[in-house]
């Protein structure tokens, strides 16, 4: 298997509204600022945010953490904007690929409140899944949620991820230990078209 493209130089997909790429350092401004103005929306569903959550220094240091992941084959991010305009709409990581036997990787997702609801988020995710597949070999993506995210889980399921089951405390968020519903979609499955 190939391993992902080292950052800023990365994989490219394209659909009808959007163009999903790596981040890079110029983008720190509009992402700072979307998600300064999408705070309330996004921390219900996120990491705690540290008062540094959104400095240029912490942007760096998450650059540099995943040129690591695509230096070792681990990741990759793809930050989601609108080919018309060029705003940043949200981002797509990922992650936790294990290659071998698995070939499997996990997809994190987020989307600015101002651009929520709009299908972005569906048609980012109906361009990249196939690229997954067949550009990075991948068998299997996962993805999970909280149980109450229904807009998430509504999300996946129309992508086609099958919900497979409940993990229990998965993850820490917002600083307390959550179950999550774990979805999944394989190579094999159909994907809508973008």
């Amino acid at each position: 298997m190939e391993k992902l493209s080292l950052l800023g130089s990365g994989p490219r997909v394209v659909t009808e509204r959007l163009v999903l790429r790596p981040p890079k350092l110029s983008d720190w401004e509009a992402w700072a600022e979307l998600r300064s103005d999408s705070r309330d929306f996004l921390v219900p569903w996120e990491p705690i945010w540290t008062i540094d959550s959104l400095s240029k220094a912490n942007f760096r240091a998450r650059l540099r953490r995943y040129a690591r992941e695509v230096k070792d084959d681990l990741g990759q991010a793809f930050f989601i904007f609108n080919q018309e305009n060029h705003d940043l709409i949200g981002g797509i990581t990922l992650g936790n690929i294990r290659r071998g036997v698995a070939q499997t990787g996990t997809l994190g997702y987020w989307t600015g409140q101002r651009h929520a609801r709009q299908g972005y988020m569906y048609e980012a995710l109906c361009g990249l899944i196939p690229a997954l597949f067949d550009e990075f070999g991948l068998r299997r993506v996962e993805a999970a949620c909280l149980p109450s995210n229904i807009p998430s889980s509504r999300l996946l399921e129309k992508v086609g991820f099958t919900k497979e089951g409940l993990a229990r405390e998965y993850l820490c968020i917002n600083g307390v230990w959550h179950d999550h519903l774990l979805y999944a979609i394989l190579n094999s499955d159909p994907v809508p078209p973008k």
